[in-house]
């Protein structure tokens, strides 16, 4: 009964959208969001913004690439313009759902909204 529990709470998680994260999904998770990031960046942009690429290259974790895409913003910008750039963001910004805490997503989400 004990080992029946624990898939009860996940697949009532998953109904609600809302799947635990393993950490296997979290590193793998991170890595496609990393490649993203450094795509969005691209080889011009690896060799124009070092330090951002560096940044997102070694970033330790998901909080600390969450806390870069305002560099990769001002990359972008100065790469493709402003608009094009918060789109980009956005995208970026929405992978990280369920992988950071829902206040942080959320506050972006807010921001990132045209006006």
């Amino acid at each position: 009964m004990r080992s029946f529990l624990p898939n009860i709470k996940s697949s009532y998680m998953a109904l609600l959208g809302k799947a635990e994260i393993t950490p296997d999904l979290l590193v793998a998770r991170t890595e496609a969001i990393r490649k993203l990031m450094l795509a969005e960046i691209g080889a011009t942009g690896d060799v124009n913004f070092t330090a951002v690429a560096r940044r997102v290259r070694y970033a330790p974790d998901v909080q600390g690439l969450w806390y870069v895409r305002s560099e990769l913003m001002g990359v972008l910008s100065s790469v493709h313009g402003e608009t094009i750039a918060q789109e980009k963001i956005a995208s970026i910004s929405a992978r990280f759902k369920g992988l950071i805490s829902e206040s942080l997503t959320s506050a972006a989400g807010a921001t990132s909204k045209p006006r």
